[in-house]
């Protein structure tokens, strides 16, 4: 089974493979990844208002200043400025590997523009399509109220309390995104407009939408665009992606955008290895899901050990995403071991590493039968006023390579239905 998704390169399509074999999780182990979830997102929020507001966290000396003043994807725009409710990042995608039996290991956050639930979905129906019988023997946890949890999220964020007159509408960079079809899914799941910046306009300090009856005032803004090509006035001035003159009228709160921009900082991945103390610092709590160890190479001694270590560690961008930028020790030639010890040492603090996981493994069918492929688990987390939702499962990405580690669909992986057992 195969998903369309548009590159943003070529005017061709690629496709994303679909395993038929389920990922099963227990009830118990799944009870330990909500709750470590909702812990690591409220967190997260709380990092976004304290550094944009009090900075209490670097007054502790928690993490360094320089992680965040010198950091691109902070801005200094959102600084004094609440959003709605308080809450930076509506929307949470968390990427868990498992190394052991019973434990679940945090690799990556994404607040930013996390996607893949629309996969996560669609792989639910495939399945439910294909075997409904099992549907009716095994008790699975359903995933396919998700449409109506954003919706019901993204209206509740709403600056002027939440009704069903609120306007919704899913902004898109455009077709030759690599995520436009989730947005389209998105859009028609939730029975909202999906609009691209031409759509859009400011009329009377408030973001509208053209229709054939005139303008009509947007009042939440799901947007899929990056934080540089919001908006042309305030960001990149050659943007044609976003909307001049939104973030006035978002600080004026007239509107929410949700994921608020500036929560990029907190899907660092510098930042991601003090999200330990972080968690501690605003919830008193250790961490429930804990991190794969990190070096950060911008600190000497991790930078020495790095490049003695190169051939045995994953190096990663700060910054990356999809699986770009991204060195594998292992499976690495001299000359490109060489090539990027030269780059760590032109900017060492533009990349993280990491150890070369053990990461588990589950069954595949393939035209030979069945055989093992290692795999992570990206659940999606929704922030409301009062609560946090964590979809039961979320995404399972598969290494479909015989040996590979990179399971991102931009790199050759494909996707899972992940089977959460137990009532709803």
């Amino acid at each position: 089974m195969t998903f369309n998704v548009y590159s943003e390169k070529e005017e061709t399509e690629k496709l994303i493979p679909f395993d038929l074999i389920p990922r099963i999780l227990s009830e118990e182990e799944w009870r330990t990844i909500k709750k470590g979830v909702e812990q690591r997102v409220r967190a997260i929020n709380s990092f976004l208002f304290d550094i944009y507001h009090q900075q209490e966290i670097l007054k502790a000396n928690i993490i360094p200043h320089h992680l965040i003043s010198q950091n691109e994807a902070f801005l200094p725009e959102m600084i004094g400025f609440t959003p709605p409710s308080g809450i930076y990042t509506h929307i949470a995608g968390i990427d868990l590997v498992r190394t052991s039996e019973n434990e679940f290991l945090v690799l990556e956050d994404n607040v930013r523009t996390p996607s893949g639930v629309s996969y996560m979905i669609e792989n639910r129906e495939t399945m439910y399509n294909m075997f409904p019988e099992l549907f009716s023997k095994i008790k699975v946890r359903s995933v396919t109220e998700y449409p109506s949890k954003l919706i019901q999220t993204l209206k509740a964020s709403h600056p002027h309390l939440a009704d069903q007159n609120t306007s919704v509408a899913v902004l898109t960079p455009g077709i030759y995104n690599s995520a436009y079809f989730e947005h389209t899914f998105l859009a028609d799941q939730m029975g909202v407009e999906l609009v691209e910046s031409q759509d859009l306009q400011i009329v009377d300090g408030k973001v509208a939408m053209r229709t054939t009856k005139g303008y009509k005032p947007i009042d939440v803004l799901y947007r899929r665009v990056d934080d540089m090509f919001l908006d042309p006035l305030s960001f990149k001035e050659d943007s044609s992606l976003g909307i001049p003159g939104i973030m006035d009228v978002y600080k004026s709160g007239s509107i929410t955008i949700a994921n608020a921009p500036g929560t990029g900082i907190a899907d660092d991945k510098a930042i991601y290895s003090f999200m330990p103390e972080i968690i501690k610092f605003y919830t008193g709590q250790n961490a429930i899901l804990q991190n794969v160890q990190t070096w950060r190479c911008s600190e000497k001694s991790d930078l020495q050990y790095v490049l003695q270590n190169i051939s045995s560690l994953v190096i990663k961008e700060v910054h990356g995403s999809g699986g770009y930028g991204m060195l594998i020790g292992p499976a690495a030639s001299k000359k490109e071991l060489s090539i990027f010890k030269s780059k760590l040492l032109r900017n060492p603090s533009n990349y993280i590493a990491q150890p070369t996981l053990s990461l588990s493994t589950v069954p595949i069918l393939k035209k030979s039968g069945l055989t093992s492929r290692h795999v992570d688990l990206r659940p999606f987390a929704l922030v409301s006023p009062n609560s946090v939702f964590v979809t039961p499962g979320g995404l399972t990405r598969v290494a479909l390579k015989k040996g590979s580690l990179v399971v991102n669909s931009s790199q050759g992986g494909g996707t899972k239905d992940t089977w959460v057992l137990g009532k709803d």
